[in-house]
């Protein structure tokens, strides 16, 4: 394993540590500024719109720099956005911050991918994106967890100046580890990179990821309300079913991999009817302690195994000037498929069959992802008939 690799995973603990630790610390958030939780839980939604912002712009103003000083530069305005969440005064200023920060996550991602594809061999380039979403997966088992436990007993600020300390620590190693590009091809005109999002197959890959993946938010959002209302555990249960789903993240991960190594749209079909049926056995076992615990490692490990495929699955179909646009507009389409999952959820619950429905509602929206990956397969193979003709002619 190249420890590049190991540096890239380094950015991407802390990255994603700042996107979910706030889940944890809505109540001290609302509380030291006075506002209501709900709009403490907006923080969360506003650096969602900052990567989906960021992801294309950033990308673009930076097409011209090589990859390393790229990824250096977002790693240092993710350390400064989080020194100036921690040194806001009020929520307003505290937001500004939050979405300063995410503007730095959905290009990070998306350039680290392009760069860890080039760390290793054609066949293993999906376990090496894998890799790098590693440090994702830890920061949900291990630094969301442990942010939220240092804000609850110094303040929520503290937390803030501990992903800044992560956030020079992962900027060292990237200095220290990640190479330079030996040759590197001058960017073509603008116009060739956005060409991008002319490409059919480019924006059904985009689109895969969208509703395939908002499914997992249906559910995942409204973990403590389906645990708690529903299976009958009470709060510190919680937390050890995340821990477990967190860990079934990992495992996902490596595993959607492995399998994108061997055939990425294989890959990409597999993982999405997997996770469609794991969401629409929530509502059998929701009622089950033991089941209800065992079904969000399994989701964990579902929803994880989708990312690796569908991430290489943009990328193999994008043109050499524009990967890492491509690459880091599907981070943002992997945040507003968290956006849209979310509502879909909350509109279940307020306005429509309730609670105890979130399973399937979540289980239909991923079978529209899956739905759009045959869509996508089918659109490749008809063109890949004439090519076949014109080859054998």
């Amino acid at each position: 394993m190249p420890i590049a690799l190991l540096a890239l995973t380094a950015g991407a603990f802390g990255i994603g540590t700042t996107e979910f630790v706030l889940m944890g610390l809505l109540l001290q958030v609302s509380a030291d500024l006075s506002v209501s939780i709900a709009s403490a839980g907006l923080l969360i939604s506003g650096y969602a719109l900052g990567v989906a912002i960021g992801a294309p712009l950033l990308t673009v103003a930076s097409r011209s720099l090589p990859r390393k000083t790229v990824l250096l530069a977002l790693m240092a305005i993710f350390t400064l956005g989080n020194i100036a969440c921690a040194l806001a005064p009020n929520y307003g200023l505290l937001m500004a911050a939050r979405v300063v920060t995410a503007l730095a996550h959905g290009t990070f991602f998306g350039v680290g991918a392009v760069v860890a594809t080039g760390l290793v061999p054609p066949n293993k380039r999906a376990s090496a994106i894998a890799i790098m979403f590693t440090g994702l997966t830890a920061a949900t088992v291990l630094g969301v967890p442990a942010g939220a436990w240092l804000g609850q007993h110094a303040g929520w600020r503290a937390t803030f100046w501990a992903v800044s300390a992560i956030g020079v620590l992962a900027f060292a190693v990237l200095a220290a580890f990640v190479p330079r590009e030996t040759t590197r091809v001058r960017p073509g005109p603008l116009k060739e990179e956005l060409g991008v999002l002319a490409r059919p197959q480019v924006l059904l890959g985009l689109s895969m990821t969208v509703v395939g993946y908002a499914g997992v938010f249906v559910v995942f959002t409204y973990v403590q309300p389906l645990l708690t209302q529903l299976t009958g555990l009470g709060d510190g249960a919680v937390s050890g079913v995340l821990l477990l789903f967190g860990g079934g993240m990992a495992l996902g991960n490596i595993l959607g991999g492995k399998l994108a190594d061997r055939g990425t749209m294989r890959a990409v079909l597999a993982t999405l009817g997997a996770l469609a049926i794991v969401l629409g056995a929530l509502q059998f076992v929701i009622a089950t302690p033991i089941a209800a615990i065992a079904f969000f490692g399994i989701l964990g490990v579902a929803s994880f195994a989708t990312v690796a495929p569908l991430q290489l699955r943009v990328l193999e179909k994008a043109p050499a000037a524009g990967q890492n646009l491509a690459s880091s507009l599907n981070i943002a389409a992997f945040n507003l498929g968290n956006a849209v999952g979310a509502w879909a959820g909350g509109v279940t619950i307020e306005h429509g069959p309730g609670l105890a429905a979130l399973g399937w509602v979540a289980a239909t929206i991923t079978l529209g992802g899956l739905g759009i990956a045959l869509w996508s397969r089918s659109l490749e193979r008809r063109e890949s008939v004439p090519e076949a003709a014109c080859a054998a002619a």
